[in-house]
């Protein structure tokens, strides 16, 4: 089940007290792990991808694809768990967990992959957690 929108609030220190410093960096300080170094670039088993932060359910396997990007790329997310803000250059689009805002990365469209969104969510393997399809979760 996807939490509701901004239903998971914790202060800073909250945080940091639940995120590894590298989690820290990127899902709150809007960061970027290395092209090519997260756990997930190159992964491929099934199941669902949650938020490192919060644990809601993001992505399922089925939409992940490899972009050669360099980091984990998904043509589509579950439905309302994700948020899309334009970054202030108005070059990108930002991608956030719903339930608590935690940085995902970016959204890029029309870049020709075939997808059946024409969509890329480039997103770092650290704002990530995988759930795999034989575990008891639901979503």
């Amino acid at each position: 089940m996807t939490a509701a929108p901004g239903s998971v609030q914790k202060s800073e220190e909250e945080w940091r007290a639940v995120l590894s410093p590298e989690q820290f960096r990127i899902l709150r300080q809007k960061g970027t792990e290395y092209p090519g170094t997260g756990e997930y670039d190159k992964f491929y088993g099934e199941g669902v991808y949650n938020c490192a932060g919060c644990g809601t359910p993001l992505y399922r396997s089925t939409t992940k694809f490899n972009s050669g990007c360099g980091w984990p790329a998904f043509y589509e997310g579950i439905p309302g768990a994700i948020n899309r803000t334009p970054d202030p250059d108005g070059r990108r689009i930002e991608i956030t967990c719903a339930a608590c805002g935690g940085h995902l990365g970016h959204v890029f469209k029309g870049e020709g992959f075939p997808t059946p969104t024409d969509e890329r969510h480039c997103v770092n393997s650290i704002s990530l957690k995988f759930t795999p399809a034989n575990s008891d979760a639901k979503i």
